[in-house]
């Protein structure tokens, strides 16, 4: 069986090798003219498998193992094609595995080598594939998707391969390396092939593919920025076209700015404390060590003897009016009697009142302020003073004046 296979895989070599510019041909313009060709070899490509025909009214086209050696052989950037049926790989993987475990428990080594030899090739056969597959899409990435004309063909590009990615993660997640080490058991060359090889490779695949995951996502978001700007610009230009008497207002004269064009600075955000910055950790720490502790503790006294209380009748007892407070009234009066706004300060002064000024000043205001509503519509009381000569906002006063409303 080994040497038939032999002599027919070199026959379909040399095939290929006599019809080489023929079979190039067919790859690059897709069919093949059969008018330019003698019956015999076209029946000999098409019995070989390397030309088919899809349907009987169409011409012969390279069959799809060709295409997928060629496109792996010259790089093909326009290969778009991936294999991400990966359940039928593990499938066919677990049943070559059952057939060696099988031959080996019944001593048939021929057998068991053969099966064994199969089942290498398919899991190397896979994790090429699934190399394969990575690198067409790291080579889709890195050209941009260069094999597509227009925007939008970019982008449907990278939708394809977005779902091939995932189709790939979820095909990875099928394997159960639980049950293949079950299924390999004591026999150390399963072990290597489904356990150990095959978990390290699959895993390197699997981060692999989640960075080219994140790399399309960036990739599409930025085609999708340079379409709406796309857009944006044809709008523009067919707006123009339809009007071609526009003129760009002056939009600085206009009362309210369109926000597309205020576009001013952000202002300093207000100073806060940066708690996670550890740069500022040892002037934090010293900060919060100078901040005094106040603690109050509960004093414990003794407790004296009880004593009678005895209920009498209050003393009648009278406090004397304050004398600052007698004088501000008088001043109120003195206001009343005049019928004219006065200054506090200079009723203070032709009184030779002995009291200082800001308590003067301050007693006024409360007295002011003491009044009752009734009363205090009657009033009016205005500061006098100057505003600080830096700081804004901060108002000192250094008189009042009080007068009839």
């Amino acid at each position: 069986m080994s040497n038939n296979l032999h002599q027919s895989g070199v026959k379909l070599l040399r095939l290929l090798g006599r019809n080489a510019e023929l079979v190039m041909d067919a790859y690059l313009s897709g069919s093949v003219d059969e008018q330019a060709l003698e019956p015999s070899t076209v029946t000999k490509l098409t019995e070989s498998g390397i030309l088919w025909r899809p349907e009987p009214n169409e011409s012969l086209r390279l069959s799809r193992n060709v295409r997928a050696m060629l496109e792996d052989g010259l790089k093909d950037e326009r290969n778009r094609q991936i294999n991400a049926n990966v359940g039928s790989a593990l499938a066919t993987i677990k049943t070559v595995a059952g057939h060696y475990r099988e031959a080996r428990a019944s001593v048939d080594y021929s057998a068991a080598e053969a099966y064994l030899a199969d089942l290498s090739e398919q899991v190397y056969s896979f994790t090429e594939s699934l190399r394969y597959s990575i690198r067409v899409l790291w080579g889709r990435i890195n050209n941009e998707f260069g094999y597509v004309g227009s925007l939008n063909a970019k982008i449907r590009e990278n939708e394809l391969a977005q779902s091939q990615v995932s189709e790939l993660l979820n095909g990875l997640e099928m394997f159960e390396f639980a049950e293949l080490s079950e299924l390999a058991g004591d026999v150390r060359e399963l072990r290597k092939l489904l356990v150990t090889g095959l978990q390290e490779t699959l895993t390197n695949c699997a981060q692999e593919l989640s960075v080219v995951q994140g790399r399309l996502l960036e990739l599409l978001g930025r085609f999708r920025q340079i379409q709406g700007r796309t857009r944006l610009l044809k709008g523009w230009l067919l707006y123009t076209d339809l009007h071609p008497d526009y003129e760009v207002a002056d939009h600085v004269a206009h009362k309210q700015i369109p926000q597309l064009f205020n576009q001013a600075e952000a202002l300093l955000a207000p100073a806060a404390v940066d708690v996670h910055n550890a740069q500022h950790e040892t002037e934090l720490m010293q900060l919060v060590a100078g901040i005094r502790s106040i603690s109050r503790e509960q004093q414990q006294t003794p407790l004296s003897a009880p004593t009678p209380v005895e209920v009498s009748a209050a003393e009648e007892f009278d406090i004397p009016d304050n004398p600052l407070k007698q004088a501000v009234e008088a001043y109120f009066c003195a206001v009343i009697e005049s019928g004219q706004n006065q200054s506090a300060l200079d009723y203070l002064s032709t009184q030779a009142l002995p009291w200082d000024r800001e308590s003067w000043l301050f007693q006024v205001i409360g007295g002011f302020e003491g009044l009752s509503d009734e009363h205090k519509q009657f009033f009016a009381i205005e500061p006098l003073g100057v505003s600080h000569d830096i700081y804004t906002g901060n108002f000192i006063i250094q008189d009042v004046e009080v007068g009839l409303r």
